[in-house]
């Protein structure tokens, strides 16, 4: 299958890249390489595929993998007549978008950026995917849209109409403009509401890496709500593993606009969390709690019946192991670039 991921080198864009490719599928991955976190991050994702980008511009350019089957292109979803070149020239079978600005409490200081990226950005992809007869399109939602729903855990049946922050309030939109291309232009589009994740490669602009740092450090943490926050962590592989059974399971002769949680369906409060963090690390944290923030929720917990039942989806990684995963890498790689 030729597949197309954008936010190729993002986190779960890149693990998403690296587990295709292992199933045989033919990628090209496109990202713009902005410097929201630091681009050393991103390129050093790349490289893990065999993408080297040094001695090139950041120019618009396309390098192939050293390994087979992948090809990345430095590319902005905003740029509609280079994408749309793209999509003509190269015909996907499945688009998997995943290029978004992300980060919650930044979309409240800058919701321009936002919106010009995850709502026309993503409008670009849709028109693109009409126009190419794409067979099947996957893009990221998120937990965010559930705002501070009382209900758990949170069902794809919920309401989703009061979003709390600016990036959740994108997300929303994403769906919506996915269920009216697919009312109108039949073509599968499949959105994932990705639960908190994390792992080796992660962003560091997210707890786990941030607490990480700073414990290794000897610097405070700042921990919000005074501690009382609860999130459905996920590890990166269970993520990969369900998109990756999305990508391939064959859709149903009729056009099909559909929503699925992905998470891990095990809330954990954050302290525990900084706990076993702290023993992962062998270094105890100093804590900074901090009120509430201004488009923080108090909880996240994911319902992944459906995509259990469609798609046969169930997490493994219990927090323990993936944790150790990820302090694992983050000493060997992380530490060296701080």
């Amino acid at each position: 299958m030729k597949i197309l991921i954008t936010g190729a080198a993002g986190f779960i864009g890149h693990h998403t890249a690296s587990k295709l490719l292992r199933k045989g599928h033919e990628i090209i991955g496109i990202d713009n390489l902005n410097d929201y976190y630091p681009v050393y991050l991103k390129t050093s994702r790349l490289e893990q595929l065999g993408i080297n980008l040094n001695g090139t511009s950041y120019n618009q350019h396309i390098v192939s993998s050293s390994q087979p089957n992948y090809t990345f292109i430095k590319l902005d979803i905003e740029d509609r007549e280079l994408l749309q070149a793209l999509f003509k020239s190269e015909q996907f079978d499945t688009v998997i978008n995943f290029a978004a600005q992300p980060g919650v409490r930044y979309s409240i200081e800058n919701p321009y950026t936002y919106v010009q990226t995850n709502v026309l950005g993503f409008l670009n992809i849709l028109e693109c995917c009409r126009h190419n007869k794409i067979q099947h399109l996957i893009y990221a939602s998120s937990s965010g849209i559930y705002g501070k729903n009382s209900k758990i855990p949170f069902s794809e049946s919920d309401r989703t109409d009061t979003p709390v922050s600016i990036y959740a309030a994108t997300k929303k939109a994403d769906e919506l403009m996915a269920f009216t291309y697919t009312t109108l232009y039949k073509f599968n589009t499949t959105g994932l509401r990705f639960f908190t994740v994390y792992g080796p490669w992660g962003r560091p602009d997210m707890a786990p890496m941030l607490f990480a740092n700073a414990i290794i450090k000897g610097e405070p943490i700042k921990v919000f709500n005074n501690g009382n926050l609860s999130r459905d962590f996920t590890f990166i592989n269970d993520i990969v593993e369900g998109v990756s059974r999305v990508v391939e399971k064959a859709s149903g002769e009729e056009a099909t606009a559909k929503i699925y949680n992905i998470g891990c369906g095990h809330p954990t409060q954050l302290m525990d969390f900084i706990h076993i963090l702290e023993e992962s690390i062998g270094k105890k944290a100093q804590i900074n709690f901090m009120p509430m923030q201004k488009g923080d929720v108090y909880q996240t917990y994911a319902d992944t019946t459906q995509l259990e039942n469609d798609y046969g989806y169930k997490p493994t990684t219990h927090l323990d192991d993936g944790i150790k995963e990820f302090v694992k890498w983050f000493k060997n790689y992380y530490q060296t670039h701080n």
